[in-house]
């Protein structure tokens, strides 16, 4: 599996982010896990990272969070002067199926929808399907 340079992960719940990044570090698929629990968090992280050279390749997202949700994030993180932004693969991992935030996510700047929790076999579907590997097991 190709490994990524740097994941946030953004999500209110520390348990959550917690157990994700045990997994993604077991599963060696990053060097680095970012931890944000809401949006404008995350935002700042983004900033941050990016201008050190270092942004997330991969940004899992969930959906319902206090400060700033994650749609608010996609709106807020549309206006943001990054030129890594476009080749960034966010992905909404929520325990929502409110068919109206699923509906709504449709329409926002996101490669994928995923429900809770974050598995190893949902993790090698991301790679698999939004990072190829040169040497082609992607």
């Amino acid at each position: 599996m190709h490994k990524l340079e740097c994941i946030l992960l953004v999500d209110d719940d520390e348990t959550t982010n917690f157990i994700n990044q045990m997994l993604l570090e077991d599963m060696e698929a990053t060097h680095q896990v970012l931890l944000a629990c809401n949006g404008r968090e995350a935002l700042k992280i983004i900033n941050q990272q990016c201008g050190q050279g270092c942004c997330p390749e991969l940004i899992l997202l969930d959906i319902n969070m206090p400060e700033m949700n994650g749609f608010e994030f996609l709106e807020a993180y549309e206006t943001l002067e990054c030129s890594h932004k476009q080749s960034v693969v966010i992905a909404m991992l929520t325990t929502s199926l409110n068919p109206k935030d699923v509906a709504r996510a449709r329409d926002m700047p996101i490669k994928d929808f995923l429900n809770k929790p974050l598995t190893e076999e949902k993790v090698h579907e991301l790679f698999r399907e939004h990072f190829k590997d040169p040497e082609g097991d992607g």
